[in-house]
């Protein structure tokens, strides 16, 4: 059985635009930020990747805001730190559009490498960044908070990024 739940025809997006993550977009980057997880990005963190220059980029149709992500450049490699897709809109391909152009945009900065970490019981996310290339080369204990007061381990991913 697929992960994925069905769409309704009439439902799925066909044409987005990117366009840069501003201070005046986090209110509906919250909102959906807030929709999609147990344990979300508080304002604050969003503000703090946009003071720090960090790519941040959301993709709309249709008026709405399909997703972002934010992501760090380092000296060869990107790291991958949020990546979003607003609940009703999953399942229709855009965490791969968002990979794509995440990847196009590290390529062009000189990155040879793209990381991200991911909860290890996230399996629909895993599943979408093997799809995409991405190899599981490590674990970070301990690394997401998680109910109750405990915490949830995170797998460590990457991506070799042709040139």
């Amino acid at each position: 059985m697929s992960p994925y739940r069905a769409v309704p025809a009439a439902d799925i997006v066909h044409e987005a635009t990117f366009e840069p993550m501003l201070a005046d977009s986090l209110d509906r980057v919250l909102q959906v930020e807030q929709r999609t997880y147990a344990h979300p990005w508080s304002r604050a963190n969003f503000i703090d990747a946009l003071h720090s220059g960090y790519q941040a980029q959301m993709i709309t149709g249709r008026g709405e805001l399909l997703g972002y992500f934010v992501a760090m450049k380092g000296v060869d490699e990107v790291h991958l730190l949020n990546i979003t897709v607003a609940p009703e809109y999953q399942g229709q391909g855009w965490a791969r559009v968002m990979l794509d152009a995440l990847g196009i945009w590290a390529r062009g900065q000189g990155a040879q490498w793209l990381w991200l970490e991911v909860r290890v019981h996230n399996a629909r996310a895993i599943q979408v960044y093997e799809a995409h290339g991405f190899r599981r080369v490590g674990m970070r204990k301990a690394y997401y908070p998680a109910d109750r007061g405990q915490r949830e381990d995170a797998i460590v991913m990457s991506l070799a990024l042709e040139h």
